[in-house]
C-alpha cells in the first residue's frame, strides 16, 4: 500500500468517526429529553442514569399535564397565532420591497438595497431595552400584536435580502412580456414573479417561522399575563414552578422542538434551493 493510498484511508475514517461524534453530541439532548418525556416520575428518580426507554412503560401523563393543566395547549395556540401572522406579513412585505428594490429606479435605491441588513449589526439585547421603555410608556408591552411587529422588524430584513437576491436571478424579459400583455406591476409580481419564486418563497416563510416559533428574549421581557404566553415563555415559566417534575420540562420542550424539526425536514429541499438560488448574482 502507497503512503498516499495510506493516508487517503486514515483522512477518510477520521471524517468518518468526526461525523459521528458530532451526530452524537447533537442528537443525544434530543434523544435524551424525548425519552425522559416518556417515563413516569418514580422511573426517572429510581433510575437516573438509564438511557433506554422501555416501550412496555411508554407514560404519556407528563403529556397530558402539560396541555390541560399547566394550560401549553393556549401557549401553543398563541405561538400559532403569531408565526403564521408574522410569516404572512414578512413574506407579503419582503416579496413587493424586493422586487422594489430590484427592479424599480427611484432616488435612495442603491442605499436602500445595501443597508438592508443593517439592523443586524445591532444584537437583540441592545434593542430590547429601549424597546421595553417605549412600549411601556405605550401602555403597550403586554400585547402579542406587539411581538409580532418585534418578530417583523426583526425577520424582514433578511427576508428582503433573500428575495432581492433571487429576484435578481429571474429574466426581466418575462416581466416586460406581461407588461406588454397588459399586466400591472402588481399582476406581474402575482402572475409572474410569485409563481417563479416558489422556492425562495418557501424559504423565506420557513426561516420566518422558525425565528417566531422559537425566539424567546422579546417574549420574556414584553409578555407578562399567562394567557398570552408563548411557548418559549410557557417552558421558562414551567421550568422555573417550586417541585416541579422534570418529565413536564421535557415534555413541553417536545412540544416546541418537534413541529419545527418536522415542518425542516418537510421543507428542506425549497430551503436549500432558495438560498442557493440567487448565489451566482446580488
Amino acid at each position: 500500500m502507497s503512503r498516499e493510498h495510506l493516508e487517503t484511508n486514515i483522512i477518510r475514517i477520521l471524517r468518518i468517526l468526526g461525523i459521528i461524534f458530532f451526530i452524537i453530541i447533537v442528537a443525544f439532548p434530543f434523544y435524551w429529553m424525548i425519552v425522559s418525556s416518556f417515563k413516569s416520575l418514580e422511573e426517572l428518580l429510581m433510575r437516573p442514569a438509564n438511557l433506554w426507554l422501555d416501550i412496555r412503560k411508554i407514560n404519556f401523563n407528563a403529556y397530558y399535564e402539560v396541555l390541560f393543566e399547566h394550560g401549553f395547549s393556549r401557549y401553543i395556540a398563541n405561538s400559532t397565532y403569531v408565526s403564521i401572522i408574522t410569516v404572512a406579513l414578512s413574506v407579503t412585505l419582503a416579496t413587493v420591497g424586493g422586487y422594489a428594490v430590484t427592479r424599480l429606479r427611484f432616488r435612495g435605491q442603491a442605499f436602500m438595497s445595501y443597508s438592508i441588513l443593517i439592523i443586524y449589526m445591532f444584537p437583540a439585547i441592545v434593542l430590547v431595552i429601549p424597546l421595553y421603555v417605549v412600549f411601556s410608556h405605550m401602555a403597550l408591552r403586554d400585547s402579542i400584536h406587539v411581538l409580532i411587529l418585534v418578530y417583523l422588524a426583526q425577520t424582514l430584513p433578511v427576508a428582503l435580502y433573500m428575495l432581492r437576491s433571487y429576484f435578481q436571478t429571474l429574466p426581466v424579459e418575462i416581466e416586460y412580456a406581461g407588461l406588454i400583455d397588459g399586466c400591472s406591476r402588481m399582476g406581474v409580481i402575482w402572475r409572474i414573479i410569485i409563481p417563479l419564486s416558489a422556492p425562495a418563497l418557501a424559504s423565506v416563510a420557513l426561516y420566518t417561522f422558525m425565528i417566531a416559533w422559537n425566539e424567546f428574549l422579546f417574549a420574556f421581557m414584553f409578555l407578562d399575563t399567562p394567557e398570552k404566553f408563548t411557548l418559549s415563555r410557557g417552558v421558562v415559566q414551567l421550568a422555573g414552578s417550586v417541585h416541579l417534575s422534570k418529565q413536564l420540562v421535557m415534555a413541553a420542550s417536545v412540544m416546541v422542538t418537534v413541529p419545527i424539526l418536522v415542518l425542516f425536514l418537510f421543507f428542506e429541499r425549497y430551503l436549500v434551493r432558495g438560498l442557493t438560488s440567487g448565489a451566482m448574482k446580488g
